[in-house]
């Protein structure tokens, strides 16, 4: 059995999550809670039970709202290039998304996102250089707009920047990944296009534990 313990804080609240997932054979059980599970004694709320075969499908139930969401995955070869496709469905909102990415090479891929039903597309490329710095442009269809990301990773930290041309947000991130503490991301965004311009910051951690 494996547990973990994720937190999120931000300028005026912060979250908890607890997840305890176990292997049946190779089917993965997971029960997460939040702790609107535990803040006013212990309740349903924030429950969601969870059923995974690692790479083919997830199937999450949220159990206060009594909502299923589903997710599969599938991989298949176009031009001798691999392409992974991941279709998502939540009943209650009635939503349906499609996700593709197509590898090129090692340092080039192609993903696009579809929401069913409306204009939300997104198809974005990223260029890996030197396998350490990452540049990303993305296009939105709904917005008409652009958006820009570029990361670069220096041993176990990674620092990216992101800037959306349509809302003018730009956001800066750290995080790291390690197995003897855990992992975090630090982030910070500002609205560009407001007089103010108070930033909004984020800090979210997570540990692992085999049990």
């Amino acid at each position: 059995m494996k547990a973990s313990l994720k937190g999120r804080y931000t300028n005026d609240k912060s979250t908890a999550v607890v997840s305890l997932s176990a292997n049946a054979g190779d089917i993965k059980l997971r029960a997460s809670m939040t702790d609107a599970t535990f803040i006013k004694g212990p309740s349903l709320n924030g429950l969601t039970l969870a059923v995974e075969k690692p790479g083919f499908f997830i199937i999450d139930y949220d159990v206060p709202k009594k909502d299923f969401r589903f997710q599969f995955m599938n991989s298949v070869r176009v031009a001798e290039k691999p392409l992974k496709l991941t279709y998502i469905h939540g009943r209650g909102d009635n939503r349906t998304v499609l996700d593709g990415t197509l590898t090129l090479d090692s340092a080039n891929k192609v993903s696009a996102n579809y929401m069913f039903g409306t204009r939300n597309c997104k198809v974005k490329y990223s260029y890996s250089h030197g396998g350490a710095t990452t540049f990303e442009p993305c296009y939105d269809f709904g917005k008409n707009a652009w958006d820009f990301a570029i990361s670069r990773r220096v041993y176990n930290d990674v620092f990216k920047a992101t800037y959306q041309t349509w809302s003018r947000d730009l956001a800066l991130e750290w995080s790291r990944n390690s197995k003897f503490n855990g992992t975090f991301k630090i982030s910070a965004s500002v609205n560009l296009a407001e007089e103010t311009k108070i930033p909004k910051l984020i800090a979210e951690s997570s540990w692992d534990l085999e049990m």
